[in-house]
């Protein structure tokens, strides 16, 4: 009990140094004119969204940065409320969040205006991170490799884990950058997913790591509080690159990595559906399964409201999550 109060604390503590920094930070966007550029091929009523400031991940990065950093140095006086084996996710999301931050940066001011940092370039940093990460948590924090429903040991994975752990890292990281289309719906999908992780790695009694998601369930929170629609910031690949990496690495020091389509069901539909727009519009030369990708788009065009898209979804995701974290009991 006293770890999910403790847990809980920690997520509004997040939550309203999220609130409080959203003004100040929305200032200095708005003086250097850091503004979203809207895709020309995208659904029209998009471009009311042009110019609104971007790279808001720093809102949700910053209060967890330094929730994190201060209570682990609180720990050197016997206070121990973070332990260092979250060091581990926290500089994961900081690598990350920088990756992304010069993704944002490029697309906004640099030569590729409007694109950003080219694909092949992003996505080899993305693996050589997830590399990196992958080895630490086999070799380093020895974390449970594999847990199957109805099995109370973990599995081993042996030299498969490094290419396993680096895949579900880096797809992820894509999966929820995927998902960061509409207001406030990479935000409430994330904050949902690391909610049920939390909850996972609590029952595990990985309380440090259930603090530390829960930690980033209050600062996503307290970043939707200016992403919903309509939206006064976006997260950019500052935050959404950040948060996928994150979860990714959460789902693997639980061991349930094997449960995040579930749980994260949302940003795997979302990848799912480029990669399939993708490989059979190259097939059959020029024809589309839907209407645009990612899926979120899809429903836009066939309809529905920004703001139905973003609740029925998020409804979806929080039905999957509770059935992830069921599975998980098992």
């Amino acid at each position: 009990m006293r770890e999910t109060s403790l847990a809980l604390a920690l997520s509004g503590l997040s939550f309203m140094l999220a609130v409080i920094w959203g003004p100040p930070l929305l200032r200095v966007l708005r003086h250097f004119r850091i503004g979203k550029l809207i895709r020309v091929e995208g659904p029209d009523r998009h471009f009311t969204k042009m110019g609104t400031p971007t790279m808001g991940g720093v809102l949700i990065i910053l209060p967890v940065a330094l929730v994190t950093i201060l209570l682990n140095a609180a720990s050197l006086i016997g206070v121990t409320v973070l332990g260092r084996s979250v060091l581990l996710p926290l500089l994961v999301m900081l690598s990350y969040a920088l990756l992304g931050a010069i993704d944002d940066w490029e697309g906004i001011r640099g030569p590729r205006r409007g694109l950003g940092m080219r694909a092949r370039t992003k996505f080899l940093l993305q693996v050589g991170l997830a590399l990196v990460v992958a080895f630490a948590l086999k070799y380093l924090l020895q974390v449970p490799e594999l847990f199957w429903p109805g099995v109370q040991e973990p599995l081993s994975l042996g030299n498969l884990y490094i290419p396993l752990a680096v895949f579900v890292i880096v797809g992820a990281s894509n999966a929820v950058n995927f998902t960061d289309g509409l207001d406030g719906l990479a935000g409430l999908i994330a904050a949902t997913a690391f909610a049920a992780y939390g909850g996972i790695a609590l029952l595990q009694g990985q309380v440090f790591l259930g603090r530390f998601c829960f930690t980033l369930v209050g600062a996503l929170f307290g970043f939707l509080w200016w992403n919903v629609h309509p939206a006064q910031l976006f997260m950019g690949d500052t935050g959404s690159l950040a948060l996928g990496a994150t979860l990714g690495v959460v789902a693997l020091m639980t061991g349930q990595w094997l449960l995040l389509p579930i749980i994260a069901i949302i940003p795997v539909s979302e990848a799912l559906s480029v990669v399939i727009q993708v490989a059979y519009f190259k097939a059959t030369k020029g024809k589309r399964i839907f209407r645009m990708a990612p899926l979120h788009h899809h429903f836009e065009l066939g309809g529905w409201s920004e703001t139905q898209v973003v609740q029925r979804f998020w409804l979806v995701s929080l039905l999957f999550a509770m059935f992830g974290v069921a599975l998980a009991l098992v």
